[in-house]
């Protein structure tokens, strides 16, 4: 389970792109604030920039012909388990989205990923 960088996602091949998918999915719904090393970084900051990142991707998806349930274009969809579910968390809104969304998408994590994406076999063109 990772967040790939927000740089890489166009780039991506498609196992990894709709993995990064169904993971988002996951985060966003029951997956919340459950500990797992990769993504802790996600926890700290608001869920809402979980939702704009996962937006990032299914543009790209969308750009490669995908269909996306609609529902996870709502900021408030969770899921199936959940549902809708509006409140204090979900209805609170980031003042400015930064580039990248998440600050630890920094240098060193392009690297890191870069190479995690060559240690599967996959050279991206960056």
């Amino acid at each position: 389970m990772r967040l790939w960088h927000e740089d890489l996602i166009p780039l991506l091949p498609t196992q990894q792109l709709l993995g990064q998918h169904r993971e988002i999915c996951a985060l966003r719904g029951l997956s919340w604030k459950k500990p797992h090393s990769v993504v802790n970084y996600v926890f700290e900051h608001p869920y809402q920039d979980l939702f704009e990142f996962h937006v990032i991707v299914m543009k790209e998806m969308e750009n490669r012909g995908y269909s996306i349930n609609p529902l996870w274009k709502n900021r408030y969809y969770r899921g199936q388990r959940i549902g809708i579910e509006i409140s204090e968390m979900t209805v609170k809104e980031k003042k400015c989205i930064t580039h990248p969304i998440y600050q630890e998408h920094n240098e060193t994590y392009y690297q890191e990923c870069i190479d995690n994406l060559k240690g599967k076999g996959i050279n991206v063109d960056y």
